[in-house]
């Protein structure tokens, strides 16, 4: 006996049709409606979106949604200059905060990274932006329609490391895309899907 497919777009209890990731977490179900998709400016904004990433690398996205104000407040608010200052004694203090998923090499490539952003010649935000593909003309249809990877995101991972950062491989980067508006990968039939 075979089971029926997962659907692409799934109900929630308020019988709005959103992508079939959302669960019935009220995290999930605000990310996706307020967040998900929309254009991210910002350079703090920015480097906060690819931290987490980084951070959600090997994990379930809402583990890093309910952690994301301690994150905030652990990470200097995502401040680059504060953060690009951390040094060991930070680090320890951040492999003991519970509030926050206490893996080394994350922490360490977050300080690398808030370090790399104060070394560019662009601000980060622009520099991120200047990867985004055109505009997608219509939503992607089911969930085989939304790639893992893209050209421009194995272009801007590729440009990100070669300015130094770390946890920043293309598929993260492609996260960070979606996360951060670069691209709307919503699938047709959810509320938020382009036209």
């Amino acid at each position: 006996m075979s089971s029926s497919p997962e659907p692409d777009v799934v109900l929630g209890d308020d019988a709005v049709a959103r992508c079939f990731w959302v669960t019935s977490a009220p995290e999930y179900q605000r990310y996706h409606d307020d967040e998900w998709g929309v254009a991210v400016r910002g350079v703090r904004e920015v480097f906060e979106r690819l931290t987490l990433e980084g951070f959600q690398s090997g994990l379930s996205w809402l583990v890093i949604l309910r952690k994301r104000e301690n994150f905030r407040r652990a990470f200097a608010d995502f401040d680059p200059a504060v953060v690009g200052e951390y040094a060991e004694p930070d680090i320890e203090r951040l492999l003991a905060d519970t509030g926050i998923v206490r893996n080394r090499q994350k922490i360490e490539a977050a300080i690398t990274n808030a370090r790399a952003t104060l070394e560019l010649d662009t601000p980060l935000d622009e520099l991120v932006w200047s990867f985004a593909p055109p505009p997608r003309t219509a939503a992607p249809v089911g969930r085989a329609g939304v790639p893992a990877i893209t050209a421009e995101s194995i272009a801007l991972s590729k440009e990100l490391k070669r300015r130094g950062f770390r946890f920043v491989g293309p598929t993260t980067a492609y996260a960070a895309m979606q996360a951060m508006g670069l691209v709307n990968d919503h699938i047709a039939g959810c509320h938020r899907a382009a036209s």
